[in-house]
Parts: C-alpha cells; structure tokens; sequence
C-alpha cells in the first residue's frame, strides 16, 4: 500500500553558518540557524518519509534539546527515516521537493544534492527530486531573512 507523507522546514539565515542545503556548502555570506546543520531540504524530507510512516517529525525523533545533535549533518537524520521504512518492510518510491530561496542560486548544484540524497535514501537519483523558486522578492524569503523548503514522500509499506 502506498502511503504519501508532506513535510516543511524553514530556518533563519544568519552570519557566521555555513549554508548547506541537500548536503551541499553552498559558500554563502549566511548560513541557516539550527541545531544541527539546519539544512532545510533534508528536514523537509525527513518530515515526508516520516509522516508517510505515521511517525510524527524530525523534531519528535532528533529533538534540538538533545546535544548528540548539535551541528549534525542532516544527512544522518535521512539516513534514519530510511532505515525506518526498511524495518517496516517499507520502501521509498519517491520524493519530490522545492527549496525556496532568493539566493543563492541553487540550480547549478542540484545535481550534486539530488546525488547526496539519492545515496543517504539508497534510492535511484531518478526519483528524486529536487526543484528551486525564488519568492519574487515578497516575504521573508525574498527579502532574504530565511530558506524554506517543501517536500513529499510516498513509500510502498506492506499494511
């Protein structure tokens, strides 16, 4: 049976991070403030495999008052939804995804990201994927004040 998940993240940008975003240093004036590497389209897919999986968010499984997660490569987080479905007999059809961001330009490093979270999922780089908008300049986004991202997740579970 498939079951289909929806996840969310954003994060305030801010001087003196690294901005990583689908496991890729960006090199950017600001990073994203978190507790670990606050990388908003990893969280975001984290949160769709886990609600696919009925299992709450990122924050119930990797809470930010827990230090073993402070400055974490989120790709361990993506690690552990996938090794979740798997114990369930699961397995991951597909994500899709859009970060939301007015800079920096994500389009030239896609394939790098869609890369790492193909590997991190165990999952052929063709379903995933990974879209990127600007805000038109409206918002917090297109004023540049954070990055958001959107995602969705279906899983092939056996009940």
């Amino acid at each position: 049976m498939i079951h289909v998940g929806i996840g969310y993240d954003v994060h305030r940008l801010t001087e003196g991070r690294k901005l990583i975003l689908g496991g890729v240093d960006f090199h950017h004036d600001k990073g994203l403030d978190g507790h670990s590497d606050a990388d908003v389209l990893i969280h975001a897919i984290c949160d769709a495999l886990f609600g696919a999986l009925g299992e709450g968010d990122i924050g119930q499984h990797f809470p930010n008052t827990d230090p073993r997660w402070h400055n974490a490569p989120s790709s361990t987080f993506l690690r552990e939804a996938a090794r979740l479905i798997n114990l369930r007999g699961g397995r991951i059809v597909n994500v899709d995804s859009t970060i939301i961001a007015q800079a920096p330009k994500i389009g030239p490093r896609l394939r790098q990201m869609k890369m790492n979270i193909a590997t991190a999922l165990d999952l052929n780089p063709e379903r995933v994927g990974i879209k990127a908008t600007t805000n038109e300049g409206l918002g917090f986004a297109g004023r540049e004040e954070g990055i958001a991202a959107m995602a969705v997740a279906s899983v092939d579970l056996p009940h």
